[in-house]
């Protein structure tokens, strides 16, 4: 169970409101939500399909990995779309990955994840979804 904090950036303002408004306000109940609930959900409000995705994606891996939403969203964008990818990746690959993202997007004032953080992450993966280490 994540105890993380529901905090969404303010650029899913319109989306954070359609969830509460359906009472969805934990990671937990947006990583369970079904693909059919998401598509209801993005045809009756200003939200869009695609960004609901997204989040249900994020919340995945904040609920099944215990990582920090921020965590998790660096991931997606980095490709990482779910446990399984995440266990099949090799660190070295995935630091180089996710360095040039981060410095694409936020600059290099931010340390990318070290090393031993991402192969923490994909440890858990691979018990998570069962995958042994090798």
């Amino acid at each position: 169970m994540s105890l993380h904090p529901f905090q969404l950036p303010g650029s899913y303002r319109k989306e954070r409101e359609l969830l509460v408004r359906e009472g969805i306000e934990t990671w937990q109940a947006v990583a369970s939500l079904a693909g059919e609930h998401l598509r209801r959900l993005a045809s009756t409000s200003p939200g869009s399909e695609a960004r609901l995705l997204r989040l249900r994606g994020q919340a995945q891996l904040v609920v099944a990995l215990d990582l920090a939403p921020a965590e998790a969203a660096l991931l997606l964008h980095a490709g990482i779309a779910d446990a399984s990818a995440l266990a099949e990746a090799n660190p070295e690959d995935l630091r180089r990955q996710v360095g040039r993202l981060q410095r694409r997007l936020i600059g290099s004032a931010v340390t990318p994840p070290s090393l031993a953080t991402l192969r923490s992450w994909i440890l858990k993966a691979r018990a998570s979804t069962g995958r042994s280490r090798n």
